[in-house]
């Protein structure tokens, strides 16, 4: 996966907001809001490739989370991630 081009992580009045740059945005009807733990995956992934195991090891670096738990979470979020378009596989 890779997150989408056009995409940008931008803190707005204390959320983590993804906005749509370019001449795409103009179609992006819609606000993605990240918590912190969504935002901090985002920032460890721009730019390149990443997997469901690399979001979990995020995880597991950054958090007391059991395996299993980080890669159940991490799925969920991959999943919604691409569901509404923010990345691509």
């Amino acid at each position: 996966m890779k997150i989408a081009e056009g995409f940008k992580l931008r803190t707005m009045l204390g959320e983590n907001i993804i906005t749509r740059e370019g001449p795409e945005a103009v179609n992006f009807n819609k606000m993605v809001s990240l918590n912190a733990t969504a935002a901090y995956l985002w920032k460890a992934v721009e730019g390149k490739e990443f997997t469901v195991e690399d979001l979990r090891d995020l995880l597991l670096e950054e958090y007391e989370v059991d395996e299993e738990t980080a890669l159940k979470d991490a799925g969920k979020l991959a999943e919604s991630w691409l569901k509404v378009g923010l990345v691509t596989e």
